[in-house]
C-alpha cells in the first residue's frame, strides 16, 4: 500500500560514500557504484563529475562518509559539508530514516593568503560559524524517500512523482540545507543530493492488546525564518514566522494509514525581545504600516496549504505578553475566515492542572471534529481528508505549545485507533497503560528536541505531558533549563544566530563589503570581560576592606570601593545590551533573502497545495465579503488561581 508503489519504483540516493583526499582535490564516489562520483578542486572549489578511472595517485587519506549536505563559499574559497556519522531512528512508509549525528566541513581555501588583514579576521569568524553549523541538532533524512511531505500531500501527487530525484520531490519550505545545494544541482549530481529536515522524528510500536500499530511523530521546521529563541521572534514583512513547525502524527496499522497535522509558529506580528542581561527582557511591538498585511500574508499562505484555520493563542493576558496578545487579537478581528481562540495557559492550567485543557477543547470541539484526519486504505484509496488545521502558539512556541498539541493529538489518536479497529469505540489510549506511557514519551522527546534547536535547552513542563502535573524533580529540572536558557540567550545565541543566517543564505558573503564583525567601530564582545573583571574586582576589594575595617579610617576605602562597584553595576544594567552576544550579520526583521526566494520558486520544485474535498475559496481580507465570520473566543477559568509562582516561559 506504499504511496511509492514498491521499493523499486522510486529514486534512491547513494548511501555509503568513499572520500579520498588528494593534495589538489577531494574525490567522493559511491561504494555501491564506484564509477559514480565527483571531485572538488582544493584550489578553487570547482566540481567535476568522475569520468573513467579515478586512481590517479595515492590519496593522503581515505574515509567513509554517509552523504553530502552541500557547499558554501566564504572569502577564501569553498567548503563542502559531509555527513560523517548517523543513526537509524526508525522507518517512514517502510523506508529507513536516519538522524545526522556528526558533520564536517572540508575546506578548499588555498586563496586565504590573498586576503587582507580585515578579510582574514572576517574569514576566521565565518570559519568559526561553520564549526557551530557542524553541531546543528535535529537533522533527519532518508536515502529512499522524501521526509518534507506529509502523508496527505503525498497521496495528492501525480503518478510517477517518486521516480524524480529526491530533492525535486521535496517541499522547499522544510529543506534545511536548500541554500547549500546549488552547485550540486548545477552539476546534476542528483544521486548525491540529500534534502535534510530539521525538527524531530520519533516512532514506536503500540501493542494495544492484540491490534498493534506504529505511531510516528514527524516535526518539520520551516526554513523561511530560522533562528534562535531571542533573535528570531514574530514575523518578517512577508509573513513568515519564527519557529514555524508542521507536526504530523502518523499511524500505521498495516491495512490502514492515518495522519493528523498541527502547526505552531510565533505570533505573526512584528515584535522583538532584545536580550539585555535581565531575566525577562522587555517585549517591544514594532508599529509598522505593513502589520495588517503581514498577518494577512501569513494566514493566506496557511489557508492555501491547509484549509480553514483555528488559531489558538496560549499567551498570558497580563504584562508584556498580555499587550502582545491584545495586539494579536485586534489584528485577528480583521480576518473573517480564521477563528481566533485565546486561552491563558498559565492561569487556567498552572503547574498541576493539565486536564484543564479540556476547557480549550470544549471551545474548539466542533472545529476539531470537522477538521478530521487523513485516512487511506491498503489499496491507496483515500477514505477521509483533513480539511482544517489548528495553529497553536505561546511566546516561544515551545513548552505550553507542546503540552497543548500533545493533548489535541491524543484526542485525534483515540479517533484514529477506533477507526483503524485497534480499539473499540468505548476505549481510549489511556486505558492501555504501557502504550500510553510510550506515547507520552514520544511527545516529551519531540518537545525536548524542538526546544533544543530553538532555545538551546530541553523543554520545560515535560512533566505535564508525562504525569499531568508538575513534580518536584520536574520543577528542579525546569529551573536548571531556565537558567541555561538565560545564559545561552545572553552570551551565546548571537553567534548561533549568525551561523544560521550564514548557512541559510540570509547573509551573503561578498568581498569589498564592510566587515560584519565590527559594531559601530568597536567589537562588542570585548566589553563583557572588562565589566565582569571590574565587578568581581570591586566586590572582592570591598569585601576584603570591610573585613579589615575596624575603624572609620579603614572604612572609607570600603565605601569608595562599594560606590565604584555599584556604579559599574548600574552602568551594566543600563547598557545591558552592549554586554550580550548579538548577531552581527543580519537584522531582526530581514525578509527572505534573494537566494532563498529563488530556491522557493526555481531551485526546488514546489508541490501543489492540498485541496480538500471542498476547496476553500480565499477572499481578499481588505474587501467586503459574504463569508460567515468565524467566532473569536476567549476561554476563561472561573476558579481563582491558587498556585505557587512558576517559571515564565
Amino acid at each position: 500500500m506504499s504511496v511509492e508503489g514498491n521499493h523499486t519504483d522510486h529514486f534512491k540516493i547513494w548511501s555509503e560514500l568513499e572520500l579520498r583526499e588528494f593534495p589538489e582535490k577531494f574525490v567522493i564516489r559511491s561504494l555501491e557504484c564506484p564509477d559514480r562520483g565527483f571531485s572538488i578542486s582544493r584550489s578553487d572549489g570547482t566540481i567535476e563529475k568522475l569520468h573513467g578511472d579515478t586512481n590517479t595517485g595515492k590519496p593522503a587519506k581515505i574515509t567513509t562518509i554517509y552523504g553530502v549536505v552541500g557547499t558554501i563559499r566564504l572569502l577564501a574559497g569553498t567548503h563542502i559539508l559531509v555527513i560523517t556519522s548517523l543513526k537509524e531512528v526508525g522507518a517512514y512508509l517502510g523506508f529507513p530514516v536516519h538522524r545526522v549525528t556528526s558533520m564536517k566541513f572540508l575546506s578548499c581555501n588555498v586563496a586565504s593568503k590573498n586576503l587582507s588583514s580585515e578579510e582574514k579576521r572576517d574569514e576566521a569568524y565565518f570559519t568559526n560559524l561553520l564549526k557551530v553549523v557542524e553541531a546543528t541538532p535535529g537533522l533527519y533524512f532518508s536515502y529512499e524517500t522524501d521526509l518534507t511531505l506529509n502523508l496527505q500531500r503525498r497521496y495528492k501527487l501525480a503518478k510517477g512523482w517518486m521516480r524524480k530525484p529526491v530533492w525535486k520531490q521535496a517541499d522547499p519550505r522544510f529543506v534545511w540545507n536548500r541554500n547549500l545545494l546549488d552547485e550540486l544541482i548545477e552539476n546534476k549530481l542528483d544521486g548525491f543530493i540529500i534534502p535534510l529536515i530539521q525538527g524531530s522524528f520519533q516512532t514506536a510500536q503500540l501493542k494495544l492488546g492484540c491490534s498493534p500499530a506504529m505511531v510516528t511523530l514527524i516535526s518539520r521546521k520551516c526554513t523561511r525564518r530560522l533562528g534562535t529563541r531571542m533573535w528570531r521572534r514574530g514575523a518578517n514583512l512577508e509573513g513568515d514566522t519564527a519557529n514555524f513547525i508542521e507536526t504530523e502524527q502518523f499511524l500505521d496499522s498495516g491495512s490502514l494509514r492515518s495522519s493528523f497535522l498541527q502547526v505552531r509558529g510565533s505570533i505573526p506580528l512584528l515584535w522583538e525581545q532584545i536580550v539585555d542581561l535581565s531575566y525577562k527582557p522587555h517585549l517591544n511591538i514594532i508599529h509598522h504600516e505593513e502589520t495588517p498585511k503581514v498577518v494577512e500574508r501569513h494566514y493566506n499562505d496557511l489557508s492555501q496549504r491547509y484549509g480553514e484555520i483555528v488559531a489558538v493563542d496560549l499567551t498570558d493576558k497580563h504584562g508584556d505578553e498580555g499587550k502582545l496578545s491584545a495586539a494579536y487579537a485586534a489584528e485577528m478581528q480583521k480576518l473573517p475566515n480564521v477563528r481566533y481562540v485565546s486561552f491563558d495557559f498559565h492561569h487556567i492550567c498552572g503547574s498541576s492542572n493539565f486536564e484543564n485543557l479540556q476547557l480549550l477543547y470544549d471551545q474548539i470541539s466542533e472545529d476539531f471534529e470537522k477538521q478530521g484526519y487523513f485516512l487511506v486504505d491498503e489499496d491507496g484509496k483515500i477514505l477521509t481528508e483533513q480539511k482544517e488545521i489548528i495553529r497553536s502558539n505561546c511566546i516561544d512556541c515551545l513548552d505550553r505549545t507542546n503540552v497543548t498539541q500533545c493533548y489535541l493529538a491524543r484526542k485525534s489518536l483515540n479517533s484514529q485507533l477506533q477507526r483503524l479497529g485497534a480499539i473499540s469505540s468505548s476505549d481510549c489510549i489511556s486505558m492501555f497503560h504501557e502504550d500510553f506511557e510510550i506515547y507520552k514519551t514520544l511527545w516529551v522527546q519531540q518537545g525536548d528536541e524542538i526546544s533544543l534547536e530553538y532555545s538551546g535547552t530541553f523543554a520545560l513542563k515535560g512533566d505535564l505531558v508525562r504525569y499531568g502535573k508538575q513534580t518536584v524533580l520536574g520543577l528542579i529540572r525546569d529551573g536548571m533549563s531556565a537558567l541555561s536558557r538565560y545564559f545561552l540567550n545572553n552570551f551565546q545565541d548571537g553567534v548561533r544566530q549568525d551561523a544560521v543566517d550564514l548557512i541559510s543564505g540570509r547573509y551573503t558573503i561578498k568581498r569589498g563589503h564592510p566587515s560584519p564583525t565590527i559594531h559601530n567601530g568597536f567589537d562588542s564582545i570585548t566589553y563583557l570581560p572588562v565589566a565582569s573583571a571590574l565587578l568581581i574586582g570591586g566586590l572582592t576589594v570591598t569585601t576584603v576592606t570591610l573585613n579589615q575595617g575596624r575603624n572609620g579610617q579603614n572604612l572609607l576605602p570600603s565605601i569608595l570601593c562599594a560606590g565604584v562597584t555599584a556604579g559599574v553595576m548600574a552602568m551594566v544594567k543600563t547598557n545591558g545590551r552592549l554586554f550580550c552576544s548579538r548577531p552581527r550579520l543580519c537584522g531582526l526583521l530581514n525578509a527572505r533573502s534573494t537566494a532563498t526566494a529563488e530556491n522557493d520558486n526555481i531551485k526546488l520544485e514546489e508541490v501543489e497545495p492540498i485541496q480538500s474535498q471542498e476547496p476553500l475559496q480565499m477572499l481578499p481580507y481588505n474587501k467586503p465579503t459574504t463569508s460567515k465570520k468565524r467566532n473569536t473566543t476567549v476561554v476563561t477559568h472561573e476558579e481563582p488561581e491558587n498556585q505557587a509562582e512558576e517559571i515564565e516561559l
